[in-house]
């Protein structure tokens, strides 16, 4: 990239700040906290800075692509909060109540690296038999203990969490850094624009609204797969990702200038957790001299990837990141740690994926939400630092909060191989020793599980959800089963007679035909698999050997469907909800990459690889799954030849770099931003409409309607919009309004930062089961006053309206899946005021606190069918209007306008939570008490 002399110029400039800023940093130590010449020398860097900078390149987010913040962020960060910058710094050395614990980390050759809180100079037995996932909470409550957000006596609850543990007692934990993707992202920086709004209407400081912690902002989701079987294909479908996109894009480059800590990785970079392993990732942070983990939590499910790398990490709903960034701690039950030994080694031709399939299956039995899960064992070292990742991504599907890997010497060494700089793996190996962070003792557990690597089989999970997990020398009876099964997460009640049916059609002028099982979609794909160089290269070898032999993937494969056959999706993902991959895909299987490649050349999950040939080669020879599959060594010898480091510099200082189309998006300079009505993309709000200084307090639920009953696993997908808008739904109708054509309507995805397309996207998937509709398919429901059926935003609008309020009833495991906000957000702008559920999945439980919904289960034992409720009653929830009355998990009764009264427990599992509850919402008590700082 051509860079002018001005420019240049500039980035000298302001590259000599840094320089400045970085030797001020060192230097802080020897001054005075108070001192006048700290102050002085504070602000004359902060001006020097400022002006510096004027003229550089503002998006892009990293110098040094080594270096763990950006220019910009020191920078733009320094002048707005100088003051609070002096307060903190003249009381923190003096009051912090654990100043005696820390520690200077010398160097080997002399110096230091750095200070900081040290874990063993606190001098407690307890701590040695600590996991090390829970010493990292500890580590952050000893090092951000003010004895106002953080105490002490929260310090006291970790270090004694074998007995704490079981309590179920509240931690606040203030995580390091927040990770966001684009599709989550816009919603989150819509938010932050809309309230700055709000401290200005309030007559408050619109600067107080910044991050204060590091966020990255990867954008990753917003491509789609419009051109296949081209050299091109990467090229043309970024540039149609523009097209469609553009107005999203020059909105979150907006929101990187306009927010300081905030840094975003333009599109084309890579996934976002692949991203964050391999570069975003410090594993160790060093601040201002102080060093301490790097913890992260993101606004995807499956930040846990990160987990792999001993990072500790999670998935959080965007309203929590959004307080996460503006400092809040976030408040969460200290969890129960399950300790998952790992002894031998794969067989050869096991994948990650097999073994990932085999561990979420056994986690998912022996029952892990809400509790970190921590492997250790023999077996570590024969796994990479990917196949660590691959398990911890999926996380989510196994339940728990993360699945943590300690750093350890295969961590070391993916970091060297990564490009981090020696010295800092030195200073990250040193660190993590030094505080006894480093596997060297034994560990006490929650409970405990165990797997032998070697007993692990090829596999592949579906056709319904990730965790029914079936070997593939099982696969082709399992696949006839659920033909024949009834209706449900195994089944598709398709009857003797149908089951041999052929739907014949031409395909580019030639007679093709597709049965049963047939697969029309094969994608190697997600963050699951995808930065795992073995399967990654494995997949590469059984295409190469497959062509090799003369074999082909049907051409129709990916590209078309035919109605009533029971078509097949088969993919390298982590979640197979039906309707997810494709709306009229109603079986899909995960895989690992070379699987998907065998099943898409084969054609069918009707196979049995063992006995069946995938094809015919070139010679007419039949060719078996056996002669395309590469052995272990054959994989491990390509990882080694192509996987090198300089591979991952040189992707990694391109990202600096952006890309001609994204560096082409001109943004406005302003930190307010100019809300456009006319936009179908971005729009204003109304979370903070009509917004007072004083809280709206406790209320419950009188006489409600059940805008929509449920049973069993409802998932994100079905609540939350997602995937493309039908054309005949409440979201297209909003669109032809404004003159969007269909060919323009995008995804719902990429409308994620306009709350009326979203409110009317909401329960939208057309695989919705609601009892209502009995037994009908679809995104509608009953109006229930008049009988009438109607799509589910028309009835809520109708109920709305009509002054009345709707709760929603559901099964078990409700709200599982991605950690979609908009899941919480949607029904609130529906006017839902509370879910009465079996179960909830963690996040999306938060995320209804959050959005200022009641969520509340049914007690054990009992549900909707037991009590008779059908949905046409009227709900009246008795909880007190005094927050001060509501505790936490307590029993509330619940009665219907036909005389059924039954106890729940409301799901209210924090003070904080309660206070959020009060505030009528995370974002409006963050706004409060941001205004009363």
């Amino acid at each position: 990239m051509a860079v002018s002399s001005s420019a240049s110029s500039s980035l000298l400039r302001a590259a000599s700040s840094y320089s400045r800023t970085r030797f001020f940093h060192s230097s802080f130590r020897n001054l005075s906290p108070s001192s006048p010449s700290l102050l002085n020398h504070q602000r004359s860097l902060a001006s020097a800075a400022v002006r510096s900078f004027h003229c550089s390149p503002r998006w892009s987010h990293r110098l040094d692509w080594r270096s763990p913040f950006s220019l910009r962020a020191q920078v733009r960060a320094v002048n707005p909060v100088i003051e609070r910058l002096e307060r903190k710094f003249s009381t923190m050395a003096a009051e912090h109540p654990f100043k005696a614990v820390l520690t200077s980390l010398p160097k080997p050759g002399g110096g230091e690296f750095g200070k900081f809180y040290s874990l063993p100079a606190l001098n407690d037995p307890r701590i040695d038999k600590l996991p090390y996932s829970i010493r990292i909470l500890l580590e952050s409550a000893v090092r951000n203990c003010d004895n106002f957000q953080v105490k002490k006596e929260d310090v006291e609850k970790i270090i004694d969490w074998q007995n704490t543990s079981p309590k179920q007692v509240e931690i606040p934990f203030k995580p390091a850094r927040v990770l966001l993707q684009d599709f989550t992202g816009v919603p989150a920086v819509v938010d932050l624009a809309c309230m700055r709004d709000a401290m200005h209407k309030l007559g408050s400081d619109t600067n107080k609204i910044n991050p204060l912690v590091p966020v990255d902002l990867v954008i990753d989701h917003s491509v789609q797969v419009d051109v296949t079987r081209s050299e091109n294909a990467v090229q043309a479908n970024m540039e149609l990702e523009f097209q469609r996109n553009k107005e999203r894009f020059s909105f979150l480059k907006w929101g990187s200038t306009a927010f300081h800590n905030m840094l975003v990785v333009p599109p084309g970079s890579g996934i976002v957790h692949q991203v964050n392993l391999e570069y975003l990732g410090r594993v160790v942070f060093n601040t201002n001299g102080v060093l301490y983990p790097d913890s992260v939590v993101g606004t995807d499910s499956h930040t846990t990837m990160i987990d792999g790398l001993g990072v500790a990490g999670w998935g959080v709903g965007g309203i929590e990141a959004e307080a996460a960034m503006l400092g809040q701690p976030m408040s969460m039950v200290l969890p129960g740690v399950v300790g998952f030994k790992l002894f031998g080694k794969l067989r050869n031709g096991v994948t990650a994926t097999d073994l990932v399939l085999t561990v979420t299956q056994i986690l998912r039995k022996h029952g892990v939400v809400g509790k970190f899960v921590e492997f250790y064992g023999d077996g570590m070292s024969e796994l990479s630092l990917a196949d660590r990742a691959t398990i911890a991504n999926m996380s989510p599907e196994y339940g728990a909060t993360m699945g943590f890997f300690p750093v350890d010497h295969v961590t070391l060494q993916y970091l060297k191989l990564t490009g981090r700089s020696d010295e800092t793996v030195a200073m990250i190996e040193s660190y993590l020793r030094a505080n006894k962070m480093f596997p060297q003792q034994e560990r006490v557990y929650s409970s405990y599980l165990e797997l032998n690597l070697a007993e692990v089989e090829p596999c592949i999970s579906g056709p319904k959800r990730p965790h029914d997990r079936v070997p593939l020398r099982e696969m082709k009876s399992d696949w006839n089963s659920c033909l024949n099964n009834k209706a449900g997460f195994k089944g598709f009640a398709v009857p003797k007679e149908a089951q041999d049916k052929v739907a014949k059609f031409s395909f580019h002028g030639q007679p093709a035909e597709l049965r049963h099982g047939s697969v029309v979609i094969a994608a190697i794909t997600s963050c699951t698999n995808t930065s795992n160089p073995s399967v990654m290269l494995g997949a590469g070898l059984v295409a190469k050997t497959a062509c090799e032999l003369g074999l082909q993937v049907k051409p129709w494969i990916k590209t078309s469907l035919a109605p009533d056959i029971v078509a097949s999706a088969v993919l390298s993902g982590n979640r197979n909800f039906e309707g997810r991959v494709h709306a009229l895909t109603r079986a899909n299987y995960l895989a690992s990459p070379p699987l998907v490649v065998a099943y898409a050349l084969a054609g069918t999950v009707d196979i049995d690889f063992d006995k069946e040939p995938i094809g015919t080669g070139k010679d007419g020879k039949s060719v078996y799954f056996k002669d395309i599959w590469p052995s272990t060594e054959e994989i491990a010898e390509a990882v080694q030849s192509s996987v090198l480091p300089e591979m991952f510099k040189s992707t990694y200082e391109a990202i600096t770099k952006g890309n001609p189309m994204w560096n082409q998006l001109s943004v406005p300079s302003s930190t307010m931003y100019s809300w456009d009505p006319n936009s179908t993309y971005i729009h204003e709000p109304p979370y903070f409409k009509n917004m007072t200084m004083e809280p709206p307090g406790a209320h419950g639920v009188k006489d409600a309607y059940c805008l929509l009953n449920f049973g069993d696993s409802i998932t994100t997908d079905h609540i939350s919009p997602a995937g493309s808008i039908h054309k005949d739904s409440p979201a297209a109708k909003f669109l032809l309004d404004r003159g969007v054509e269909r060919k323009d309507f995008n995804s719902y995805g990429s409308r994620r930062g306009n709350d009326e397309v979203m409110a009317r996207g909401t329960f939208a998937n057309i695989r919705l089961v609601n009892k209502l509709l009995n037994g009908e398919v679809g995104p509608k429901t009953v109006h229930v006053p008049t009988g009438e059926k109607l799509y589910v935003f028309d009835a809520a609008m109708r109920y709305k309206d009509a002054g009345y309020d709707t709760i929603v009833l559901a099964g078990a495991e409700y709200g599982s899946g991605s950690s979609r906000d908009w899941a919480a957000k949607g029904p609130m702008l529906l006017g839902v005021k509370a879910v009465i559920a079996k179960s909830f999945e963690r996040i999306h439980r938060s995320n209804l606190v959050g959005m200022g919904i009641i969520p509340l289960c049914f007690k054990s034992g009992e549900d909707a069918d037991t009590l008779g409720l059908t949905g046409h009653e009227r709900y009246t929830i008795d909880l007190p209007s005094k927050i001060t009355d509501i505790r936490p998990g307590q029993d509330v009764t619940v009665t219907t306008d036909n005389g059924k009264s039954f106890t729940c427990t409301v799901r209210f599992d924090t003070e904080v939570e309660l206070a959020y509850f009060n505030n009528g919402g995370i974002l409006p008590y963050v706004i409060r008490n941001l205004i009363k700082q």
